[in-house]
Order: C-alpha cells, then structure tokens, then sequence
C-alpha cells in the first residue's frame, strides 16, 4: 500500500513569510494551440521540500548532488508530540529509544509532531516546533542521513539562528520539511520514496514524499 506523504502544491498552498507564492500561469490551450500547458512560479522550498547542505552550506551537496539511496530507505519515525515554540530535545530521543527500538547508525529518521494540522493558522511558520541544538548534535552524532518532519522547518519557528540546519548540513544531513499524513503510519518504521526534481546546483527542490505500507 502506498501513501502519499505530500501537501498539494497550488497558489493558495501557504508560504513562509517573504517568500513568494506559486503562481500558474496558463500557457496554451487546447482551444488555441491544440494542448493545454502552463508555466509555474514558485520557490524551491515550496510544500513538501527537500533541503540539500548547500542550503546552509557553501560547500555543502546541492540537491542535484543527493544519493539516491537516501532517497530511497527505511526510516524510523518517532512520535513526539510538540506544541508552539516547542523544541524536541536530546533527550525526548533517548526516551524515545528506550521506550521503542534504536535508531540504526547512519540511517533515516522521520518525527511526528502534530504540528501539520496547523498549516492553516497564522502561527504556523512562526511559533512551529523544531529539533533543539542537542537534539540536532545527537543525529548528527549517529551520522542520520535524512531528517524529517511534519512541520515547516526543522529548526523552531521562534529561532531565527538556524541551529539545527548548519549542524546537519556540516554533517551532511538531507532536511525534508512539511510532511503530511505521518498520523496514518502504523508502526515506527516504514520504507520510503522521496524524489526531488535533479536541479542543477539548487538549495532546494518540492518533492513527492511516499510511504511503502507493508
């Protein structure tokens, strides 16, 4: 069974404050030139996107540049509630270890936050959870090769430092933001497909993030 983890893209999909929204602009038609087709305005971090290292990182992968394997794997998923301005800590992901199972060594790790079901309010981009600095160190600790989750940043809305972006993408983390539907995975681990566009030399690019059901 598959399930589709991704937000719909359209013009009313909403943005991070500053940054543009899409925009799609009809091109031809079938009426006038035998086929429809459209041009599409938007930013590289639209939706459900794909951060690479160069994000944050001038030396960093660009996102043309990401493995395919870690486009494609098994995942922990952790389920860690957070309100606003909430931080997922160090030490939520320890608990959470012991309370269901290790995250592999230098595999992907996906957290729930409950977050998403705010996409629709005024505090979403700026009062989101995010990973504290520890929590950051501690993945990078464990080599992580992808973070995601349900939120429009992994860092909390409230810090405008970026903490845990440069400490994954020094170690060369994959950042994938505003997950949906993480609720309807049974388990804590599930396999994965998440396909950015092969962008040249970008930070960025929307994906369609799918879960594998067994």
């Amino acid at each position: 069974m598959l399930l589709d983890l991704t937000l719909e893209m359209s013009d009313t999909l909403p943005v991070f404050p500053g940054s543009p929204s899409m925009h799609t602009i009809p091109w031809s038609t079938i009426k006038g030139e035998g086929y429809n087709s459209e041009m599409l305005f938007l930013s590289s971090h639209l939706g459900t996107h794909m951060d690479a290292p160069y994000h944050f990182r001038q030396d960093g992968l660009r996102i043309h540049q990401i493995p395919l394997n870690v486009l494609v794997g098994r995942a922990t998923l952790l389920h860690i509630h957070k309100d606003a301005n909430g931080y997922i800590q160090r030490d939520d992901i320890i608990r959470w270890q012991k309370e269901n199972c290790t995250i592999p060594h230098g595999s992907p790790v996906i957290f729930r936050t409950g977050w998403q079901t705010h996409i629709n309010d005024d505090n979403y981009f700026s009062e989101n959870p995010g990973l504290s600095k520890d929590a950051a160190e501690y993945l990078a600790s464990i080599s992580v090769s992808l973070v995601g989750m349900d939120s429009p940043s992994i860092d909390a809305g409230l810090d405008a430092t970026f903490p845990a972006h440069h400490i994954l993408a020094r170690a060369g983390t994959i950042n994938v933001e505003n997950l949906a539907h993480l609720d309807k995975i049974p388990g804590v681990q599930f396999n994965y497909i998440i396909l950015p566009l092969k962008i040249l030399d970008s930070t960025a690019s929307p994906v369609r993030a799918v879960a594998v059901l067994e």
